[in-house]
């Protein structure tokens, strides 16, 4: 196995995070999540209150406002580390099929 040699503190000067954080398949994931998010915070919860039947002694509205945006919430948290896993484990493959063909040089 390959040794993967890791930058120091003074290597990344420049840059706030890690350079791997910065690709483009995560930005469209984190813009994405983020979306969901802005769209299940504001909009769903601002329309909820058009919503005039009664679940139990509560409106409907008070369900999606409270209880479906923390379950949303959860969702786009289990998206990202299942999303994030999946990125890591395609790096991984991408550097061991890297590293045999370099091998087989």
């Amino acid at each position: 196995m390959p040794h993967r040699r890791t930058l120091t503190h003074d290597e990344h000067a420049g840059a706030p995070f890690a350079p791997d954080l910065h690709d483009a398949r995560h930005l469209w994931l984190k813009a994405g999540l983020l979306l969901v998010w802005a769209l299940v915070s504001f909009v769903a919860c601002f329309f909820a209150r058009d919503l005039q039947f009664a679940v139990g002694q509560w409106q409907l509205s008070y369900w999606i406002a409270s209880q479906g945006a923390v379950l949303m919430f959860i969702v786009i948290v289990c998206v990202y580390c299942a999303a994030m896993s999946h990125f890591e484990r395609q790096d991984r493959a991408a550097q061991h099929k890297a590293a045999e063909a370099q091998a087989h040089d």
